[in-house]
């Protein structure tokens, strides 16, 4: 359509009869709009004085994740800290798991899979679809519980203390920009080959030599042993010394990360419920495909609860800045009122959100309570890992978020949930064929 000035005159003349958008005008431009639409009565049901859940089971120190996207990463170390703090009988909040050690492996697998995947798409163009998405972003931090699961496994976990952050863990923009045009040069070469018929698997090695080496720079050599010492709850001293990674993993995480699943919540008819998914080329830790459950909402938060109830914490996937307030640490459906606000209607519905790319999983954090009444669910406890702190002043509640049910039903699109808590007619799909997601779908952690 081709405007007129004429057309842009009626606008302007109906502009000026809408009174209440008149008087919101002047609020926007002095205040923003989300902080002109924002509903003080609803930040007072969710403020830190209402805090409290009819089932709270995790009260650990929130962690931070600072300028790096290891949400998903932090999520699942920070479910695995409650459990090793439990089981050790460690005064709360005094112990933490490295992040940093599995985002080393984190990233050299995913340097290690892009090669793989240039060279299996050598004969494609540069502009073909999937090489296109390839070189795009070739090293980013996005994930998932799969890949933090298969990372656990295959590396093990280790204390903080056996390799703290660094200036690069903890901002992440630098090193995978460089990594990026390190890896995109790597594809020029291996594509040639490739199309040439040579072998490749040495100059892979010798280019993943590069990047572990660039990674221990960046981010310390990972330790292939430590020392654990520790005081417990009752003051006394215990250590274990030259321990590895995965000793530690094996004698201290006192649950197994392959029994759980990743259960979604992704509507729409052509995404049936009661059927696995998986996604082509997400495949970064080759050791565990990515496989998930979908089952409508009320399923999935059935099972959220009775994990809950079991005494454990959850490890879930939403898109968090949705009607968020950051620093009120507040999600809620009716949070801001932009459609009183601009005299507009948003009408779209999960489905449709996800389809149009309105609403994908961004975030990962802890589910760690809920508040029941008369049955059902009405807000949500939320273990953020961005800190106590944004600015100088206080997040949500010591750096805890509280979500609406409604918000939940809206944004929340994946769960980690215990195979044994599943039912029967749940568990047999476990085992069927998955549906096969293309790899631009909106799911794919690869592109987070």
């Amino acid at each position: 359509m081709k405007l007129s000035k004429e057309q842009i005159a009626k606008m302007s003349e109906s502009f000026k009869k809408a009174k209440t958008q008149q008087v919101a005008q002047k609020a926007v431009t002095t205040n923003g709009i989300l902080k002109s639409a924002e509903d003080v009565e609803v930040l007072k049901e969710l403020s830190p004085a209402n805090f409290a859940f009819s089932i709270d089971v995790d009260k650990e120190a929130v962690a931070n994740q600072l300028q790096s996207g290891r949400c998903w990463m932090f999520a699942c170390l920070n479910t695995l800290r409650f459990h090793i703090e439990k089981n050790l009988n460690l005064p709360k909040g005094t112990f933490e798991l490295s992040q940093a050690y599995l985002a080393f492996f984190n990233k050299l697998e995913r340097s290690a899979w892009f090669m793989e995947h240039i060279v299996a798409t050598a004969d494609k163009s540069l502009d073909d679809r999937e090489v296109d998405w390839l070189i795009s972003a070739p090293m980013q931090d996005g994930g998932d519980w799969d890949m933090v699961a298969a990372l656990v496994k295959k590396y093990g976990v280790i204390p903080h203390s056996a390799m703290s952050e660094t200036h690069c863990t903890n901002d992440t923009a630098e090193i995978n920009t460089f990594l990026s045009h390190l890896l995109r040069q790597d594809a020029l070469k291996l594509r040639k080959m490739a199309q040439e018929g040579k072998d490749t698997t040495q100059t892979q090695e010798e280019m993943l030599n590069e990047v572990y080496r660039v990674l221990a720079v960046c981010f310390g050599e990972p330790p292939e042993k430590f020392d654990f010492t520790y005081e417990d709850a009752k003051g006394e001293y215990h250590a274990d010394y030259d321990l590895t990674p995965l000793e530690f993993a094996k004698k201290y995480v006192p649950i197994d990360v392959a029994n759980y699943i990743g259960v979604i919540n992704v509507p729409g008819e052509e995404n049936p419920y009661n059927r696995m998914y998986t996604i082509e080329d997400s495949d970064q830790i080759p050791e565990r495909e990515n496989l998930y459950l979908n089952l409508p909402m009320d399923e999935l938060k059935a099972l959220v609860i009775e994990q809950l109830k079991a005494g454990e914490p959850v490890w879930f996937g939403c898109d968090v800045l949705q009607h968020c307030d950051r620093m009120a640490g507040v999600m809620d459906m009716k949070l801001y009122d932009l459609e009183s606000m601009f005299d507009v209607s948003f009408d779209m519905d999960k489905a449709e959100r996800f389809a149009t790319h309105e609403s994908l999983p961004t975030h990962a954090m802890v589910i760690a309570g809920v508040d029941i009444k008369e049955g059902k669910p009405v807000k949500w406890k939320i273990e953020n890992s961005w800190g106590t702190e944004n600015g100088g002043k206080k997040t949500g509640n010591n750096g805890y978020f509280v979500c609406g049910d409604e918000w939940f039903d809206n944004f929340v699109y994946e769960v980690a949930i215990r195979k044994d808590l599943l039912s029967e007619a749940q568990q047999k799909v476990l085992g069927t064929d998955p549906i096969v997601w293309p790899f631009w779908n909106t799911f794919n952690p690869v592109s987070a």
